[in-house]
C-alpha cells in the first residue's frame, strides 16, 4: 500500500514539474535576454519607414527587422554580448553601428541617422584632441560628419560612433558662487546660484537652458536674474543654425534714490554657421536687444566671421563684431587641452552678458561698438602664431570705477554689490595690431605671449573732480604685453590659468578691447583655478572654482568725488570670486 502511494506521489510530482518547466524556462530566458530598439531617421530628422535593420554578433545569427511608419524598430531575445547594427534603405548608404554591448535584461535605445552619398563625400579630417579650438585649425562642424568604411564583403557603409541612450539623456551643471565680478553697474550678485541644462533633440538638434539667480540687495527687492534658452541644429555637417533668447533683470543702481529703476532686458539672437567643403567656414548672425531702464532703448548688434583654411596649418580669418566678447568664456572648464569634452560646469556663468550701460546728466546710454579684424594664423610643430590688424569704434563707452558712489548726481551708475560704478567716457576710434605666440611646453602646460599696439582711453590729468574727468579723457596710443600660462597638474587634476597683462600710462580701457585670440587675458595679474573633488556619493562631478582678477589692484587712476573722497577709474577692478560646481 505504501509502495503504491509513494509511486503515486512521484508521478504527480513529475507531472507538476513538467507543467511548470516551460513557464519557468520562458521567464528565465526573458530575464537573461536583452532588447535593442530605436529610430531610423535621415539627416533632417525625418523618420524612414521600411529600412532594413540587421543585428550582427557572435552570440546570434544575423537577425533582420524592418522599421514601421515612425521609423521605429525593435529586436528582442538577444543573449548578452557585443553586437553591430547595419541599417539599409533605398537612396541612402548603408550605416553601421559597432560595439553595442547588451547585458542581461537590458533594454537599449540605439538611434541611427542615414546618410546620402552627397553628404558622405564632404569629408575632412576629424579634430584631434590636441588641437586648440582657439586657433580654429579644423572646421568646427566636421566632427559630426560621416566616415566611410568598407566591410569584408566589399560593402561600403557609413560608420557612426557607438552612441547609446545616454547620448540623449539630460546633461547639466549647478554652481554656487560668492563674490561680485566688480564690473560696475551690470555686475552679478555677490552671491548667486547658476544652472545649465542641455538635451539632444531628434538626431541633430540641441536644446540648452542657462540661468543665474542672485540674492537681492535687501529683503524687499527681487533678486537679479538671467535666463537664456538656445536651440542649435545641424544639417549634414554643412549648416548649423542657432537661436538664442535671453531675459535678464538687474537691481536698481541706488536703492535709496532710485528704488524702482531696475534694468530689464530681452534679446533675441540668431546665427548660422556654414561650411563650404573643407576650405571655408562662415558664421553670420545678429542680436536684437530691448532694454527697459529709465526709458526704453533698442539695440541691433550684427556679427560675423569667415575662416579660410589655406592649408591644414594656415588660417586666414575676418571678423566683424558689435559687442565686447565675454572674457569668462576664455576660462571654460572643459577646455584644458586634455581632450575632455564633457559638459562644461562653468556654462552657467552669465555674469558678463548684461548690456554695458552708463549715464550722463541723468540720460542713460547703451555702449555701441564696431570691430573689424583681419588675422592670419600659422602652426609650425608645437608652436602657433597669429598676426592681426583691427579697427574699432566705440560710442558711449561704459568705464569702470571703484569707490562708494550715489546715483543722485546723475553721472554714475553704482553697483550695489561690489563697491564699483559705471561712468560714461568719450567716444573713440582706433586702429591697431596684435601678435600672438603660443608654444606647448609639455603635454599639460602651454605658454602664450600677446603683444598689442593701439588706442585706448587715457585720463591725461589725474586727481581732478570726477564730474570734470570727461573733459580730460583722450584717446592715446598704448602698448600692451601679456603672458599667459595654462595647464593641468597631473596628480590632483587641477586645471589652472595664470596671466599678467601690462599697459603703461593712465589707460582706462584695455588695448585691443575685442581680443578673442588664444592670447586674450584680463589686465594685470589674474588666476583661475578649477579643482575636481572626489565624491563617490555623487553620480556626476564636483569641482571647486576660483576666479581672481587684478590681484595686485594695479592700474587704479585716482579722481576726486564731490565729498572729497578719492575714487578710481580702472581697466579692471580687483575681484575675488569662488564657489562650487556640480556637473552631471
Amino acid at each position: 500500500m505504501f509502495r503504491k502511494l509513494g509511486f503515486l506521489v512521484v508521478v504527480v510530482s513529475m507531472v507538476i514539474v513538467s507543467m511548470a518547466l516551460p513557464a519557468w524556462s520562458g521567464t528565465a530566458s526573458s530575464a537573461i535576454s536583452g532588447v535593442i530598439s530605436g529610430y531610423v531617421r535621415d539627416g533632417s530628422g525625418a523618420p524612414q519607414m521600411g529600412a532594413a535593420v540587421e543585428i550582427l554578433g557572435s552570440a546570434a545569427q544575423a537577425l533582420k527587422v524592418f522599421t514601421d511608419d515612425h521609423g521605429f524598430y525593435s529586436v528582442a531575445s538577444l543573449l548578452p554580448g557585443t553586437y553591430s547594427i547595419k541599417v539599409s534603405a533605398p537612396s541612402f548608404l548603408p550605416t553601421l553601428r559597432e560595439k553595442i554591448g547588451v547585458r542581461a535584461g537590458a533594454k537599449l535605445m540605439v538611434n541611427v541617422t542615414l546618410t546620402t552619398l552627397f553628404e558622405a563625400i564632404q569629408l575632412v579630417p576629424l579634430r584631434s584632441p590636441v588641437d586648440d579650438d582657439d586657433w580654429k585649425w579644423t572646421l568646427r562642424s566636421v566632427a559630426n560628419r560621416p566616415i566611410l568604411r568598407v566591410l569584408e564583403d566589399g560593402t561600403t557603409v557609413v560608420a557612426q560612433s557607438g552612441e547609446s541612450a545616454a547620448d540623449h539623456d539630460l546633461k547639466g551643471s549647478l554652481s554656487f558662487m560668492a563674490g561680485s565680478p566688480g564690473q560696475g553697474f551690470r555686475s552679478a550678485s555677490d552671491m548667486s546660484a547658476g544652472f545649465a541644462l542641455e538635451r539632444s533633440l531628434l538626431s541633430s538638434g540641441t536644446l540648452r537652458l542657462n540661468g543665474n539667480l542672485g540674492y537681492g540687495a535687501d529683503g524687499h527687492h527681487l533678486p537679479a536674474a538671467v535666463l537664456r534658452t538656445t536651440y542649435t541644429d545641424r544639417f549634414n555637417g554643412v549648416f548649423e543654425p542657432s537661436v538664442t533668447i535671453t531675459a535678464l533683470r538687474l537691481n536698481s543702481p541706488d536703492l535709496n534714490t532710485m528704488p524702482s529703476a531696475t534694468l530689464q532686458a530681452l534679446s533675441v539672437s540668431s546665427s548660422d554657421r556654414i561650411v563650404f567643403g573643407n576650405k571655408l567656414e562662415m558664421k553670420l548672425g545678429s542680436e536684437l536687444q530691448t532694454i527697459q531702464f529709465m526709458g526704453r532703448v533698442h539695440a541691433f548688434k550684427p556679427f560675423g566671421s569667415a575662416d579660410l583654411h589655406i592649408t591644414p596649418n594656415t588660417v586666414l580669418e575676418y571678423q566683424y563684431a558689435s559687442s565686447v566678447p565675454n572674457t569668462r568664456l576664455g576660462n571654460r572648464l572643459g577646455d584644458d587641452g586634455s581632450g575632455d569634452d564633457r559638459f562644461e560646469s562653468a556654462s552657467s556663468d552669465l555674469s558678463e552678458i548684461a548690456p554695458r550701460m552708463s549715464i550722463a546728466k541723468f540720460s542713460p546710454a547703451v555702449e555701441k561698438a564696431r570691430h573689424q579684424e583681419v588675422s592670419i594664423s600659422q602652426r609650425v610643430g608645437k608652436n602657433s602664431m597669429q598676426i592681426a590688424f583691427y579697427s574699432d569704434r566705440i560710442i558711449d563707452p561704459a568705464l569702470t570705477g571703484v569707490g562708494e558712489m550715489s546715483a543722485e548726481s546723475g553721472e554714475v551708475l553704482p553697483d550695489v554689490y561690489s563697491g564699483t560704478f559705471s561712468y560714461q567716457g568719450n567716444d573713440y576710434a582706433t586702429r591697431g595690431m596684435r601678435v600672438v605666440l603660443q608654444r606647448k611646453l609639455l603635454s599639460d602646460l602651454t605658454a602664450t605671449l600677446d603683444y598689442a599696439y593701439g588706442g585706448a582711453l587715457d585720463l591725461s590729468r589725474p586727481d581732478i573732480q570726477l564730474q570734470d574727468a570727461r573733459e580730460w579723457i583722450r584717446t592715446e596710443r598704448h602698448q600692451a604685453v601679456a603672458a599667459k600660462f595654462s595647464g593641468t597638474l597631473p596628480m590632483s587634476k587641477t586645471h589652472w590659468i595664470a596671466s599678467y597683462r601690462y599697459t603703461g600710462g593712465h589707460a582706462l580701457t584695455p588695448v585691443d578691447l575685442f581680443d578673442s585670440s588664444a592670447g586674450q587675458s584680463d589686465p594685470y595679474l589674474n588666476l583661475f583655478i578649477r579643482q575636481p573633488i572626489p565624491a563617490s556619493f555623487l553620480a556626476g562631478h564636483m569641482e571647486i572654482l576660483m576666479d581672481l582678477r587684478n590681484l595686485l589692484a594695479q592700474g587704479y587712476v585716482p579722481v576726486m568725488g564731490r565729498d572729497g573722497r578719492t575714487l578710481y577709474l580702472v581697466q579692471s577692478a580687483r575681484s575675488v570670486r569662488g564657489g562650487v560646481a556640480f556637473s552631471f
